[in-house]
């Protein structure tokens, strides 16, 4: 035919947008007389539907092969004629097996009767197992109704009967396979019509062994069990099919003897499959996984394997039985075997590091790729399928032994089961199913091509064109199937990183299969032992968690066996638990609470330890529930900037409309913040200095937003427009310094300045009104945290007014400034407000806490006075000084008061000394020679030990007020419980005692140097 004709053009044209590579090959082709001769009209018949087709090159000269092959027989011809003529599925399954697969085009030249195969309408999928067994069984003259069926077929002849048959019922199973709108919903199909396939094989392969032997093979019981893919029922086109061999002898013949006759029969039945014959072979029949593998005996009987298996088996000897099932032979020793092993699955892992070397053990498959295939390897490589099975096959093994529903040996079933289950997210388990189906779709179509096991993907561009031709994805091409690939295996990888390493898996293998179970009375003795101080009441917060069929309960069933021993490693397990009830019936029906713990890292282990060790945090996250989130991410939990939180605050007061809306969502920030800082703190992921520096960056942006609202109310009250005078929030004390505590006030002083022109008296009672509306937002009663305002170190104290101008301070502070107020000015700090009356002020008072030359000898006299009166009225009554952390002999008050005389005797000449931070004036006295370094360190560190147990009573108790947060506890359970908040390890709470009672004592001795002199 030549393409110089007007209707070769045409020709020629067609062929090349169906996607034809030769054209004027497919021309001869077309032309072929053996072809034309059954089919005049082929052109018209075929070339359009090549269109869909894989490979049409490989269909056309299948097609011509085929055509050659039936013209001598009348009936075949007519039949190829007719499947070629019709617009229906026989052609579609026609050309769809020959441009996908040129072994099955040869397969079809060289055996044309299977045309009438291809133009059956019946399904390969679907087909009863029974079935297809006695199909292959009657192919070697077999009865398929024996208890031990007798080959009348055997030999070589027998072996090429059943590679035939085999071959047609896969020719099939291909065409269904290959014609299917859905081929991903299907896949499970064909994985399942090949595993019974290859079990009908093997039983066929076992009678023609059985009929080589004759009477002796009378003598055993053999039972062939599918292990791997044939196993689950999920076997590819070409693969090696995994078997172990179980043989009994039969009564009266020696067990030695049976077990040789048995070998003989597994070695035939080997031969059958994949030995030399007149057809090709099938297959590998693989018996490496049996005991001892290669180098163990071909068949044992179910007794051996049970001695292995309980003596000398390895991890990944069990996680292979996870698919062991009786494929040939006697169906009921293939069960007794299988009841035999399957309690050493599952509880295998209860073995030492089951979890641990089942990691190890994946690692170890990938390091042993070739570098060249590690890119191209679709089965072992990183995001590939194995990524999904052994992910898979953890998950069953890790919590199977408690749940029999995820016990399937099929992976795409068994991950629905794990799903249903709330052992994977339903999200995450939906993804991994739709990239599995996608890349057993990817292997199934690689292999058809030769009917060769491969799982590496081609990189030719004809191969890739075909590949993604057959995958349904022809408009994308080769460039869009390789994205696609990359894309999944990407998201496999990232999911099977997730879910295989959880930390839940490790620590869930290590407990018992009734601790796993949540046993009531094994969960009672246990939670006993582990120190629950009410295993009784522990035991109704497990019910009350994991009571009833919801997901959430289901999910609560994983994550309690192992939470309540990470709680049982906290001070307080009990209060651990009821705490985590509380926050699960807060969150347990949102879509990521529970989620996030099953999934995390590190967040289930952080929040039971949290939950735990501090009451004061877990109220902080039952408050502000959105923290639970923080606990899987550091970043979360590190402290906000002031310039962040400034911004966060500008937000919310631009959205609101009212003043006390306004502020709650300011106190709400705040709120969130002081669980930030206070998980954090428990953590250890912050220290105790940099927790003071966060919450005093909370309160500033708290503060300056709820002046900024007080400004507005007051002039809303006033009936005016601006503001008469400018205002300051000056921070003093703890605030000051940015030392705050969780149980620190807002030390403030206000100011204002009154604008030009404007009448004094009604700039005093604004101020006094804005500075009073603060207070009251800030202080009142409400469902967000209070932020006590104390303006007590203003002039004259509570007897003088809030709030007072400029002008008023540099008044008083001229004439009547006494020298605690030049010291409690040491910490003022400008915190909110006018920017230009914050310098001012700073200004106004350097002097005084600066003062020129230093103290004087009788002002450094009254300032010791102070400080002894200090101590001997303001110690509460009836605690000793010792143990007062803030008052008490070298606590935190000696330690300021020290730093804090040094700064006023020689700040003047040291600018290192002109600090608002007790740390940093510490320094800045040790590096000016002020304190040698000894005495700057031992101050040092009984100031930041102080602090530090101080905010450990409030996390520890929850509470921040009172006396007892500044007070060291007698109490044994507080103590350790106070320890354990700091991070020290369990049993460690007189330690603790001792530490800060031997640091206060070297403290007070550096004070009564520094300080007294």
């Amino acid at each position: 035919m030549s393409t110089s004709t007007g209707r070769g053009a045409s020709l020629a044209a067609r062929l090349t947008r169906v996607g034809v590579a030769d054209v004027p090959r497919a021309e001869r082709l077309l032309a072929d007389a053996a072809l034309t001769a059954v089919d005049p009209d082929v052109v018209d018949h075929v070339v359009d539907a090549l269109r869909d087709v894989g490979d049409p090159d490989e269909a056309l000269l299948a097609l011509a092969k085929v055509a050659g092959a039936v013209q001598r027989d009348p009936a075949l011809s007519g039949l190829l004629r007719d499947v070629l003529a019709d617009d229906g599925p026989a052609r579609r399954r026609l050309l769809a097996l020959t441009g996908a697969s040129s072994a099955i085009g040869n397969t079809l030249a060289a055996h044309p009767g299977n045309l009438r195969v291809v133009a059956d309408p019946e399904p390969g999928l679907g087909v009863d197992a029974g079935r297809v067994r006695a199909e292959l069984l009657r192919a070697v003259d077999a009865d398929p109704d024996a208890e031990v069926p007798v080959a009348g077929l055997a030999g070589t002849p027998g072996i090429d009967a059943m590679r035939r048959a085999y071959r047609t019922r896969l020719l099939r199973v291909a065409a269904t396979d290959l014609t299917s709108a859905d081929p991903l919903s299907r896949l499970p199909g064909v994985g399942a019509a090949l595993a019974d396939l290859a079990a009908a094989a093997l039983e066929a392969s076992l009678a023609l062994a059985r009929a080589d032997l004759d009477d002796e093979g009378r003598g055993v019981r053999l039972a062939v069990i599918g292990m791997g893919k044939a196993g689950g029922r999920e076997l590819n086109y070409v693969s090696d099919v995994d078997v172990v061999y179980v043989a009994e002898p039969v009564e009266g013949t020696p067990e030695d003897d049976a077990m040789i006759t048995g070998a003989r029969l597994a070695a035939g039945l080997a031969r059958a499959c994949c030995g030399p014959a007149g057809e090709p072979a099938l297959w590998p029949v693989d018996a490496a996984l049996r005991p001892e593998g290669k180098d163990g005996p071909l068949v044992r009987t179910v007794a051996s394997h049970r001695a292995y298996y309980e003596r000398w088996a390895k991890t990944w000897e069990f996680q292979a039985l996870l698919k062991a099932r009786p494929l040939a032979g006697d169906r009921a020793l293939g069960g007794a075997y299988v009841e035999a092993v399957s309690p050493f699955v599952w509880s295998a892992v209860q073995r030492d590091n089951f979890v641990e070397d089942s990691q190890a053990m994946r690692r170890r498959v990938e390091a042993h790729i070739p570098r060249a295939e590690a890119d191209r390897q679709l089965k072992l490589g990183s995001g590939g399928l194995r990524d999904v099975e052994f992910t898979v096959q953890l998950l069953q093994l890790v919590h199977g032994r408690a749940d029999e529903t995820i016990r399937s040996p099929s992976t795409l079933t068994a991950l629905a089961a794990l799903a249903a289950g709330g052992y994977v997210g339903r999200d995450h388990a939906a993804q991994l199913a739709v990239c599995y189906r996608w890349m057993r779709m990817m292997e199934h179509r690689i292999q058809l091509h030769r009917l060769q096991r491969t799982h590496l993907v081609p990189t030719s561009d004809a191969d890739l064109r075909r590949l993604a031709r057959t995958m349904g994805m022809r408009a994308e091409g080769p460039q869009g199937l390789l994205e696609r690939w990359r894309t999944i295996r990407r998201d496999v990888r990232r999911l099977h990183e997730e879910l295989f390493y959880r930390p839940l898996l490790p620590a869930t293998a290590a407990l018992s299969t009734e601790e796993a179970r949540l046993a009531p009375e094994a969960a009672r003795a246990r939670l006993a032992a582990i120190g629950y101080r009410d295993p009784a009441g522990a035991v109704r917060h497990i019910a009350a968690l994991t009571d009833g069929v919801s997901r959430r309960a289901a999910i609560q069933r994983q994550l309690l066996p192992v939470m309540l021993g990470w709680f049982a490693d906290g001070p307080d397990p009990d209060g651990g638990l009821l705490a985590f009830r509380r926050l699960s019936d807060q969150l347990g029906t949102t879509h990521w609470y529970l989620k996030l713990l099953r999934d995390s890292g590190t967040a289930a282990q952080r929040l039971a330890q949290v939950l735990s060790t501090s009451r004061y945090a877990a109220d902080a996250l039952r408050r502000s529930p959105e923290s639970v989130t923080w606990l899987g991410d550091d970043a979360e939990l590190a402290p906000r900037s002031a310039e962040r939180l400034a911004a966060e605050a500008d937000a919310v007061l631009r959205r609101a409309a009212e003043p006390v809306p306004a502020v709650t969502a300011l106190r709400a920030l705040r709120r969130r913040e002081l669980a930030r800082t206070a998980v954090a703190d428990v953590l250890g992921v912050t220290t105790g200095v940099r927790a003071s520096q966060s919450l005093t960056i909370t309160a500033d942006a708290v503060l300056a937003g709820t002046l900024r609202v007080a400004e507005s109310d007051a002039r809303t009250a006033a009936g005016i427009d601006a503001n008469p005078t400018r205002l300051l929030v000056v921070a003093m004390g703890r605030l000051g310094g940015r030392e705050m505590a969780y149980s620190s006030d807002a030390d403030v002083l206000f100011v204002h300045d009154p604008e030009p022109g404007a009448d004094g008296r009604v700039a005093q009672d604004f101020a006094v009104a804005v500075a009073t509306r603060v207070r009251q937002l800030l202080g009142s009663v409400g469902p967000e945290p209070t932020l006590s305002v104390d303006a007590d170190l203003r002039p004259e104290g509570r007897n003088g007014p809030l709030a007072r101008s400029f002008d008023a301070y540099a008044e008083y502070y001229q004439r009547w400034s006494s020298p605690w107020e030049s010291q409690a000015l040491l910490r003022a700090r400008p915190v909110a407000g006018d920017r230009a009356l914050g310098e001012r002020f700073v200004a106004l008072v350097d002097p005084l806490r600066y003062p020129a030359g230093g103290l004087d000898a009788a002002t450094v006299r009254e300032v010791r006075r102070i400080k002894a009166r200090v101590e001997a009225e303001r110690l509460p009554r009836g605690v000793e000084p010792s143990r007062h952390l803030k008052l008490g002999r070298g606590g935190i008050s000696d330690v300021e008061w020290t730093a804090q005389l040094l700064q006023l005797q020689h700040a003047h000449e040291v600018p290192g000394l002109r600090t608002t931070s007790t740390l940093d004036a510490l320094a800045a006295a040790r590096d000016a020679r002020l304190l040698v370094a000894d005495d700057a360190s031992v101050l040092r560190d009984a100031w930041e030990l102080a602090s530090r147990i101080r905010d450990a009573n409030v996390l520890w108790t929850g509470r921040a007020e009172g006396v007892q947060a500044d007070v060291l506890p007698h109490d044994r359970t507080a103590l350790a419980g106070v320890a354990r908040v700091l991070g020290h390890p369990p049993g460690s709470g007189a330690m603790l005692e001792e530490t800060y009672l031997r640091t206060a004592r070297r403290a007070r001795a550096v004070v009564e140097r520094a300080f007294y002199g």
